[in-house]
């Protein structure tokens, strides 16, 4: 597997000396300065690639080409954006950049309730807490129609929440879940986010289930084109949100696309934290099944509550068994290399991390710390070790 590190280009704070200290072969990254939904140029792209290479590392996989919402809804200016996204993975593909990740959620993307969530052992992690976005939902937001979206004891729970907030915990709230984690597409105000949310009205998963694959058949023939595998990654959390379509979120899911779109550049990125994130997923289990389409894997773990909460643990710690999922994974690594696939080698980083020691007082961009992210990827390191070891001593 190859360790790769995630990168938000030369103003993020954890530099591509840190990545390379950590011991990152890769670096997955994306033009961020570009997501105006404008085309991304040969140079746009060679340029952000050479400082790469200048650090010794290579650009191993493009996290993300933005997926404007007006290609999720298909409507007003969708096909100039579809055109461009297209020109952007031609541009990737030509620099040579083997793996696309991109995601297909609408309106919010990535999203966390609590950004410094005390651990025991004295961290801070990224949370979700399923009252609190509820409480935000219905009574700050006052999306029309919320109350629907709940179960009543969890509205009254919210209600309460809300009650025993102070102003700035308000703030923050709403600041953590609209204003926009890293490597979000849009960053919103909360009459924004109302419009926004009004502009899917009437849209069913089905109606967004089928855009996503009217998107894919336009897309997937320029990536095999251009050598490129395309990688979605899952909605983050797995579950509707603001009364949201999320199409990408079960196991269910992931077969429907790569059946409907059955070519092998389309394939997913295995998360195995939002996945996890359902309590009905089974991530090992996933893995095993969609392995030949798997194209990159986020490696970080959760752990989950009954109410749809959970909070992002160590990586060994949480609910996925990584020893088991990392197993999966090098066995389909040598199954390629059998099969002498050129894509043998499954890119990897470690998602996310606790914000440990010093880095609690700099300025980082959340889930994104340097310690955090050094000490999972140290750990995931020791994990490949020892089930390689296992494996060639059973082979023996």
């Amino acid at each position: 597997m190859l360790e790769s590190w995630r990168w938000f280009g030369p103003k993020d704070p954890v530099t591509l000396s840190h990545a390379r200290q950590a011991g990152a072969q890769g670096i997955v990254s994306a033009l961020h300065h570009i997501y105006d939904g404008r085309s991304w140029t040969d140079e746009d792209v060679l340029s952000h690639k050479r400082l790469i290479e200048e650090a010794g590392m290579v650009w191993s996989v493009c996290e993300s080409i933005p997926v404007n919402s007006a290609i999720k809804l298909r409507s007003g200016a969708w096909r100039s954006y579809i055109d461009s996204w297209k020109d952007s993975l031609a541009a990737i593909g030509r620099a040579g950049i083997p793996v696309v990740c991109y995601n297909f959620m609408p309106v919010v993307d990535w999203t966390r309730t609590n950004l410094r969530f005390p651990t025991a052992t004295g961290g801070l992690a990224l949370r979700f807490d399923m009252a609190d976005f509820a409480a935000y939902d219905l009574f700050v937001l006052k999306r029309a129609h919320a109350e629907a979206d709940y179960p009543p004891a969890l509205v009254e729970t919210a209600r309460a929440r809300l009650a025993a907030m102070s102003e700035s915990e308000i703030a923050t709230l709403e600041v953590n879940i609209i204003a926009g984690l890293p490597g979000k597409e849009d960053s919103h105000t909360r009459e924004g986010i109302r419009a926004e949310i009004a502009s899917f009205d009437g849209v069913t998963p089905e109606d967004m289930r089928a855009n996503l694959v009217a998107f894919l058949q336009e897309v997937v023939p320029v990536a095999a084109d251009c050598g490129v595998r395309l990688a979605i990654h899952p909605d983050d959390p797995p579950f509707s949100l603001f009364g949201l379509p999320r199409v990408v979120s079960r196991d269910a899911d992931v077969a429907h696309l790569l059946s409907t779109v059955d070519h092998p550049s389309n394939g997913i990125t295995l998360c195995a934290g939002s996945y996890g994130s359902r309590a009905d997923n089974d991530v090992v289990a996933m893995a095993r099944r969609f392995a030949e389409r798997i194209h990159f894997v986020h490696l970080r773990n959760v752990k989950t509550e009954a109410d749809g909460s959970f909070i992002e643990s160590d990586h060994l710690a949480g609910d996925v068994n990584m020893v088991s999922l990392v197993s999966v994974l090098r066995r389909e690594e040598e199954r390629r290399r059998r099969a002498g696939r050129a894509d043998s080698t499954i890119p990897f980083r470690p998602d996310h991390g606790h914000l440990l020691i010093d880095d609690q007082i700099k300025t980082v961009n959340p889930g994104y710390s340097c310690i955090g992210r050094l000490k999972g990827l140290a750990e995931l390191r020791g994990v490949i070790a020892a089930v390689d070891q296992l494996d060639q001593t059973l082979a023996a």
